[in-house]
């Protein structure tokens, strides 16, 4: 059964990066179709994949990360408006059944992604 999950790591202060907002999107043409939102949880991840089962359809996702309002909740200093406040993640699903794990590792002023397992 195919799935989508993630999971924020805080690499300015080397944690996971709790209690950050994600919204997860499917793009249709030039529409942006809410599809998901949660809050990572003490270990940087959601409590429950962002897509699961039937619920996963091939096609382009974007998962918008909220890295500004969590850096700013942790105590940073951050310019306003702040360098990174909201980091898009677009990527595409082919394989329905396929786990499709998109990992965020951020600081204020820098990010990367990949493909995880």
């Amino acid at each position: 059964m195919g799935r989508l999950s993630t999971h924020v790591l805080d690499t300015a202060n080397g944690r996971p990066a709790a209690g950050l907002r994600i919204e997860l999107h499917r793009i249709e043409g030039e529409a942006r179709v809410p599809v998901a939102g949660a809050v990572t949880n003490a270990d940087g991840r959601t409590d429950a994949p962002l897509l699961a089962g039937e619920a996963m359809r091939v096609g382009t996702y974007e998962i918008a990360f909220h890295v500004g309002d969590y850096f700013r909740g942790a105590g940073a200093v951050l310019a306003d408006p702040p360098f990174l406040d909201v980091v898009p993640v677009r990527f595409s699903i082919a394989d329905v059944d396929g786990h499709y794990h998109v990992p965020l590792l951020a600081s204020p002023w820098a990010y990367s992604t990949y493909r995880g397992s």
